[in-house]
């Protein structure tokens, strides 16, 4: 059986334009799609909006799991705080699976984000949950929550987003028995 991490941004200090904070909202996201994978008989492990990043990062290690799916919101600084949109999907450039499942995160989005040109894959060797997760990792960043519209779009999708996350993850495992 595939064995999967959830982690939904334990970043409750991360405010919301219009309302809220970016842990309520991806935990609400995490909330629907835990059922949705376990449907698909995927045993899923998923973090606390108590818990620390140290934490999760040693919570996702303990077992061997075939993915850790890391659930954000982003904002823009600087000039672009309030102006910037997009999803932005970020894998380890060393890992192939990482990447893997970015790509496929990627692709699902785009089929209902308003503006799939703005949906895109990231390299990074600088985000905890990415680098020292043993399993294959992905961080998503499903929208800008300083941009008034992009968070009134997440608030409104949280259902396709999870569904979206559910499908891609899905595939992933499938792609990879």
């Amino acid at each position: 059986m595939s064995n999967v991490f959830i982690s939904p941004s334990v970043q409750e200090f991360n405010r919301f334009s219009g309302g809220g904070n970016e842990e309520y909202y991806m935990n609400l996201i995490a909330d629907e799609l835990v059922p949705l994978l376990s449907e698909k008989g995927i045993s899923i492990e998923r973090n606390s909006p108590d818990d620390t990043l140290s934490g999760i990062i040693r919570q996702s290690n303990s077992t061997n799991r075939n993915l850790h799916l890391a659930i954000h919101s982003n904002a823009g600084g600087g000039e672009y705080a309030g102006r910037t949109m997009g999803a932005e999907i970020y894998y380890y450039p060393y890992s192939e699976q990482g990447k893997k499942a970015a790509e496929i995160i990627a692709k699902n989005y785009k089929k209902f984000y308003p503006n799939p040109n703005a949906v895109r894959t990231v390299p990074t060797t600088e985000l905890a949950e990415i680098t020292k997760t043993k399993a294959p990792a992905v961080l998503i960043e499903v929208g800008f929550h300083d941009n008034p519209a992009e968070a009134e779009w997440i608030r409104e999708n949280i259902s396709n987003i999870a569904k979206s996350l559910a499908d891609s993850v899905s595939e992933f495992l499938t792609d990879n028995s």
